[in-house]
């Protein structure tokens, strides 16, 4: 189900053939999440979005990764994927903050030597590779190459914004079959930091040479909605896993199941 339907549209009112979307100003939702909360960045200014930039698990299923976890470790696949997932971006938060910097396939392959030993599991140098292996074969959400063809060929400039290496970023595109879609592949080893760190959402700004009110960002996580509206995105948080909003003052100005409702609100404002 869609969230602040209207509120979207306002903000992509105006959508032009040619990719300008947006002739009318900006209409951001500002509430606090509780009174005396921490304020909320001020709304984006009357601008037009130009470009999109994604999150690679709003586009790319990680659930084949959890499936092969519990097929080397029947019994406890739950239990090992959560506890890679937690660490592998823990990880990242901590060597961010630290200035100790190591690229996502280290960190992917350290979070999951740390959550084999939390569970007294002894996979083996091949297990792990398989797992490992598992992020170089990724497939695309079942609605997400229909809706990137749509926003496309509605003249909508495409980019991943990802944690993957740039390595790991190509791998997925081609694995996906999502070849020739996105202008850009961003991977924030670039910048040799990682989202929410502002550096890593700059990237986006500087490879379309688009003001960050000009591109929107679709993330597959609350924290990295959270994050890219600190940076100064309009945000469409994909939802897939419907979860609650995190609770760190600031919200995405739509919400959506499925890369489907994007597009669905999109193209509500093309031109016949």
């Amino acid at each position: 189900m869609l969230s602040r339907r209207r509120e979207f549209l306002d903000l992509v009112a105006g959508v032009t053939a040619t990719g300008l979307l947006g002739s009318a100003p900006l209409a951001m939702t500002t509430s606090c999440a509780a009174e005396g909360g921490p304020a909320r960045p001020p709304p984006a200014s009357p601008s037009k979005i130009r470009a999109i930039a994604f999150d690679a698990f709003a586009v790319l299923d990680p659930r084949p990764i959890a499936a092969l976890a519990e097929e080397l470790s029947p019994g406890k696949g739950a239990l090992l994927s959560e506890a890679w997932r937690t660490r592998q971006f823990e990880y990242t938060w901590l060597r961010v903050a630290s200035g100790e910097y190591a690229d996502f396939w280290q960190v992917t392959g350290d979070a999951l030597v740390f959550a084999e030993r939390l569970l007294e599991l002894d996979l083996g140098e091949e297990k792990r590779a398989r797992l490992l292996g598992a992020y170089l074969d990724l497939r695309p959400w079942p609605d997400a190459a229909p809706a990137l063809r749509s926003l496309k060929d509605a003249g909508v400039r495409l980019s991943f914004l990802s944690n993957f290496t740039p390595r790991m970023l190509d791998a997925a595109i081609e694995s996906a079959g999502l070849g020739g879609l996105f202008e850009h592949a961003l991977s924030t080893d670039r910048a040799r930091t990682y989202k929410p760190d502002p550096r890593a959402y700059r990237m986006a700004v500087d490879a379309f040479g688009l003001e960050r009110e000009e591109i929107l960002f679709v993330p597959f996580a609350g924290w990295d909605a959270a994050g890219a509206r600190w940076f100064g995105y309009p945000t469409f948080w994909v939802n897939r896993l419907g979860l609650p909003a995190e609770e760190l003052g600031v919200t995405a100005d739509a919400t959506g199941a499925s890369l489907a409702d994007l597009v669905e609100l999109v193209t509500a404002v093309l031109p016949d």
